[in-house]
This record gives structure tokens, C-alpha cells and sequence, in this order.
């Protein structure tokens, strides 16, 4: 595609974005959308600036259920089928890469056995995701998890326990894998970049 074409294909993005956002309490600037996304927002929805999201084949879902708040800060991407949930809070930093799948839930919507209940505001925990994390498709965050900056979560894993910054964990439940450099981390984050 011609250098031309590109900028038609981001700005059609861009308004794309707009429009299937418009739900969302607040959207940055040259945030854009390919595919589809579904936004419940019963609290408030954040998107900062140039948050990429790319909902094909499958949807994006964003929820912000009754007084719940979803913030997604600048430059994050969000790949095809991630799913985030906020009943309480989840706020999720800068330059982050969630791949296909992944699901995000700051609750457990009812206690355990409880199968037909209404949803219950006291089983649910903030979550916080650093800077520059990358979670793998088909990984799994639950409620009252804290990710420190440059942290990755390998695919399939099901994080229960908070991470460290610049740490790498994977498996279910999730484990410390290894320890990262920031500037391992940085290429990690700068090759992913690339590609999309």
C-alpha cells in the first residue's frame, strides 16, 4: 500500500474509532479501531491517546459495569477477542500489548456457588497493569492483580498473584519464569511495535 493509501486506511481507522467508541467516556486522539468493539459503559471508560485496537475477526469487549472505571493509557494495543471487565477498577498503562484473547476481570461477579446470584460489589479487587507490559494471548488476569512496569505474561497463563516490574512469568497459576532487563524489555516492546 502507497505511503498515500496508508494515511486514508489510519485516518478511516481514526473515524472508525470515534464512532464505534462513542460510548466510552472519554477517547485521545488518533486512537484507532480495525474490526469491531463492544463497549458497555455503565461507570466510565478512559482510551488516551493512540490506542490501537484491532477487533477482526473477532470483537473487542470493554465493560465498565455500574460505578466501575476502565482506564487504557496511551499507546496501548489491544488485539482481537481481549476482553476487559471493571466492576471496581482495572487501569491499564502506556505503551502496553495484550494479545488475542486475553481477559481481564477485576471480579468474580458472585461468590463461589452462587451460580444464579445478582452481581455482588464485594467480590471484586482493583487491577493495575504498569507501563510497557505485554500480555500473551490467551492470558488470563484476575481480580486484584498488580503488574509492575515491563513485566510480560506468557500465553495461557492465569495471573492471580501480583508481578514485579521486569519480570517475566507464565503457566496457571502464573509463576516468576525469570527476571528482565528494562532494556531487554524495551526491544521486546519495540519488535511487537514493528510488527503491527
Amino acid at each position: 500500500m502507497s505511503r498515500p493509501g496508508q494515511l486514508a486506511e489510519k485516518a478511516r481507522q481514526v473515524a472508525w474509532a470515534r464512532f464505534r467508541l462513542r460510548r466510552c467516556t472519554e477517547v485521545g486522539e488518533l486512537t484507532r479501531l480495525k474490526g469491531r468493539v463492544v463497549v458497555v459503559n455503565g461507570g466510565t471508560i478512559r482510551l488516551g491517546s493512540r490506542v490501537r485496537l484491532w477487533g477482526h475477526p473477532t470483537p473487542i469487549e470493554l465493560a465498565a459495569l455500574g460505578g466501575g472505571e476502565l482506564v487504557i493509557g496511551d499507546g496501548t494495543m489491544l488485539n482481537r477477542g481481549v476482553c476487559i471487565c471493571a466492576q471496581q477498577s482495572v487501569r491499564i498503562g502506556r505503551n502496553c500489548g495484550l494479545g488475542n484473547d486475553v481477559l481481564i476481570l477485576d471480579t468474580d461477579f458472585h461468590q463461589a456457588g452462587e451460580h444464579h446470584a445478582q452481581i455482588r460489589p464485594d467480590v471484586a479487587a482493583p487491577i493495575v497493569i504498569g507501563d510497557d507490559v505485554w500480555l500473551a494471548a490467551r492470558s488470563v488476569v484476575l481480580k486484584g492483580v498488580t503488574i509492575g512496569d515491563g513485566a510480560v505474561v506468557c500465553a495461557g497463563s492465569v495471573v492471580a498473584t501480583s508481578v514485579p516490574p521486569y519480570t517475566m512469568v507464565g503457566g496457571s497459576p502464573a509463576r516468576v519464569i525469570r527476571r528482565l532487563e528494562p532494556r531487554e524489555e524495551a526491544a521486546s516492546a519495540l519488535a511487537t511495535a514493528a510488527a503491527s
